[in-house]
């Protein structure tokens, strides 16, 4: 690196288009995303409507837990139930998620592998419902909802939690994509500000080719020592169709759509995001913004999925 350059690291990443949170907020989110949408994507139980509205797979949503007196049923809330996710309607970065695996002794076995009484388990609803884990501390509802069985194709790169697939669209486009691999320090969550490790993955083949974890290039999963880079991603074609179909269930023009793919029942959109952080970059080791520029300077996007899907690949 010359000497400009250590002075004046940020000319080397203008280079390499990389986008800073000033530029995503004033250049695209403010401009593309209309506040008075924001409700579409902030509360999950809207979101997984309009997708099911939209014929889009969801993860099933077993129950909605609204006030402190539904607590007092939730053993025959949840007696059908021997695993289930447990997570805030508003939450964000994956804060006040539960995934449990099963029962033992009476006690609810997490993911992590702590076991929680009823009584522990209602504590933590109990925060979700007053607003701990919520955008802007505003009091929420919990959701009940299935667990992703996960594709075993992740079975040498993941420790414990559900890796997802999140996706950068932008006018209804998908730009780029990463897998999140959840890992010990992130408490088996995709969240890479907690610990996990995000792979890149090519948008022409849909197969994985190289990863970061806590901001460090690596090429082995930190817990399980698999190679994370030369993973196809299955039902890649599916996957850039259902991220796209995704910008027209919400008038967002730019968003981060999340998929997790199960075992048995294949892509399922988890959530989307009004505001996707920018850490795709570094898991792609390359910038946002010659791909947004490119599609901004178009005249018109095209109409059909195929076509959109068919664009990406191009990018």
């Amino acid at each position: 690196m010359s000497w400009v350059d250590r002075l004046m690291p940020w000319r080397k990443l203008r280079e390499q288009g990389i986008m800073g949170m000033n530029e995503r907020n004033a250049g695209f989110t403010l401009r593309y995303n209309p506040r008075s949408y924001y409700p579409l994507v902030d509360d999950k139980r809207i979101t997984k409507q309009l997708a099911l509205d939209a014929g889009i797979a969801v993860p099933a949503l077993y129950a909605v837990i609204e006030i402190e007196h539904q607590l007092e049923n939730l053993r025959r809330i949840l007696a059908d139930y021997e695993d289930f996710v447990v997570k805030p309607a508003h939450g964000s970065g994956g804060e006040g998620i539960l995934v449990v695996t099963g029962r033992s002794n009476g006690r609810y076995r997490l993911s992590s592998g702590l076991a929680l009484t009823e009584d522990e388990l209602a504590h933590h609803i109990s925060n979700i419902l007053s607003g701990l884990y919520s955008l802007g501390g505003l009091p929420d509802c919990a959701l009940i909802e299935y667990r992703v069985d996960f594709d075993p194709l992740f079975d040498d790169v993941s420790f414990q939690g559900v890796p997802d697939i999140r996706t950068v669209v932008f006018r209804g486009v998908p730009v780029m994509a990463m897998i999140r691999l959840p890992t010990r320090v992130s408490d088996g969550k995709a969240n890479l500000h907690q610990g996990a490790v995000g792979v890149g993955i090519d948008l022409a083949t849909g197969v994985t080719f190289s990863g970061v974890w806590r901001e460090m290039p690596v090429d082995h999963h930190p817990d399980t020592g698999g190679t994370i880079a030369g993973i196809r991603i299955p039902h890649w074609e599916d996957i850039l169709a259902l991220t796209a179909l995704c910008d027209d269930l919400t008038g967002l023009g730019y968003i981060g759509v999340d998929i997790v793919l199960d075992r048995t029942l294949g892509p399922l959109m988890l959530e989307m995001n009004a505001r996707p952080g920018l850490s795709i970059q570094i898991a792609n080791r390359r910038g946002l913004l010659p791909r947004l520029r490119y599609l901004e300077g178009l005249n018109a996007i095209p109409e059909s999925i195929a076509d959109r899907v068919a664009l990406a690949r191009s990018l």
